[in-house]
């Protein structure tokens, strides 16, 4: 028998939607800062030789040139202002929080409630400037190298690197105005319109190859059926749950006893979302980044060695690639997603209890030793996701907007904000039905008592 909230959500509909007037306005801001967003992705850094440009990520576009190009939303290709994209400060979060479960000081801050959020923000903002710095400059310095630069010398890397920092400082803002006024989280969604804005000319491309006669007709139809398939499996476990009997006790009110009620918590097979994949992405990313342009010939011998054995599909890259991913799905789950002490704790507040396990710490326990049983499933279905389609993918040289992250992100960001939008429309039909309660009160209790017989 399903509950009123899945009796509702299931009689949701397009008149319920129009009547969500802050809904709307939700909706309607996301959209008008991911258009903000797109239009930046145009405006070019100052002082960068278009032709010379195109013509380098005409040859890099199978290669670690396109896998940044993904993540960028193409800015990287047309080297605009958003050109280093969000990934810096997601590198800035994944450093923050790995001290902040590893560092005594900063880990306090993260008990301290919304003032110590506060200060991990700031402090990850402080990250975000350093790492786009560092990164903005040697983009600069490898495009000299490169001879992408039309006037190379300081005044090119001093414009380069304001230009770029600015950009990534401004997406940094915008994807907190998402967050926090928008639907959705901003990080995901500024990534996930990347992708989907550049999907019909990643189409037009793959078909022109098959066109040419580079792919084969079988090949062809192989990638599709695979993009289709890993789609539909990345669906099916997105939705998947485990899911723990929850028990109440009895209890009494004044003179009456209510009888215990039972419910479920549910968990997830991935927890931890999209975010494992694109943390890892960006590590595996931050290196290779400032040495993209520059070519082989200004790196080192070190630098040439990282280009050579993490570039897309090389054994190191896959190897550690999933090392990333599993760690952080782990990683992210139990400290970010799932704490399993805060469930426990709000579960015992609640007077709610496991059959069988006793409330607290025990509690806590059991739940870590599900959901690290669940990860391993949920670990390896990442990985599988994102390593399958990225070997297909890098033996028949085809873009990277058909690797497996790509399609992992657009499923998930879309179906986090279709979940967003479903819970505000709940919630704004459980406001309908007490507006309505409240006004049929207000009209019974307007009524005029009848008068009892007057007294002789």
């Amino acid at each position: 028998m399903s509950s009123a909230a899945e009796q509702m959500a299931a009689n949701m509909s397009w008149k319920s939607f129009g009547k969500a007037t802050e809904l709307k306005q939700r909706i309607w801001f996301t959209l008008g800062l991911l258009i903000i967003y797109r239009i930046g992705t145009y405006i070019p850094v100052p002082g960068i030789d278009p032709v010379e440009l195109r013509a380098f990520f005409e040859s890099a576009a199978a290669g670690l040139g396109g896998v940044l190009n993904m993540f960028t939303g193409g800015a990287l290709s047309r080297m605009g202002v958003f050109a280093l994209g969000i990934m810096p400060y997601i590198s800035a979060s994944i450093i923050v929080q790995l001290m902040s479960a590893m560092v005594p000081a900063m880990e306090a801050l993260k008990k301290e409630g919304e003032s110590g959020r506060k200060k991990l923000n700031q402090y990850t903002r402080y990250g975000t400037v350093a790492l786009a710095t560092a990164q903005a400059y040697g983009l600069a310095v490898s495009m000299e190298s490169g001879g992408l630069a039309t006037d190379p010398g300081w005044f090119f890397r001093a414009a380069c690197v304001i230009t770029l920092v600015g950009g990534t400082m401004f997406l940094m803002w915008l994807g907190e105005q998402i967050t926090n006024r928008g639907i959705g989280n901003g990080i995901s969604l500024i990534i996930f319109v990347g992708i989907i804005a550049e999907i019909p000319a990643a189409l037009a491309q793959f078909f022109e190859t098959g066109r040419s006669g580079a792919l084969s007709t079988p090949a062809i139809l192989g990638v599709i059926l695979m993009l289709i398939a890993t789609l539909f499996f990345v669906v099916f476990m997105e939705r998947s749950l485990r899911k723990i009997h929850i028990q109440y006790p009895r209890r009494q009110v004044g003179m009456k006893v209510y009888d215990g009620g039972s419910s479920h918590l549910p968990i997830k097979v991935n927890p931890a979302g999209v975010i494992p994949a694109i943390f890892a992405s960006s590590l595996l990313l931050l290196p290779t980044t400032l040495t993209t342009f520059g070519g082989t010939e200004g790196n080192g011998p070190v630098l040439s060695w990282i280009l050579a054995n993490f570039g897309p599909g090389q054994p190191l890259y896959l190897v550690f690639f999933a090392s990333m991913i599993i760690f952080f799905t782990y990683f992210y789950t139990l400290n970010v997603s799932f704490k399993t002490e805060d469930v426990a704790d709000n579960l015992k507040n609640q007077n709610g209890f496991i059959p069988g396990i006793r409330p607290g710490a025990r509690t806590a326990e059991y739940l870590e030793y599900v959901v690290r049983r669940i990860l391993v499933l949920g670990a390896g279905y990442l990985a599988l996701v994102c390593m399958m389609p990225e070997i297909v993918r890098t033996n028949l040289s085809i873009t990277a907007y058909f690797g497996g992250t790509s399609i992992l992100i657009i499923v998930s960001v879309g179906m986090d904000t279709v979940q967003q939008i479903q819970s505000h429309l709940l919630a704004h039909q459980y406001e309908g039905l007490l507006e309505k309660s409240q006004l049929r009160g207000r009209k019974g209790g307007s009524k005029k008592p009848r008068k009892g017989p007057a007294r002789r």
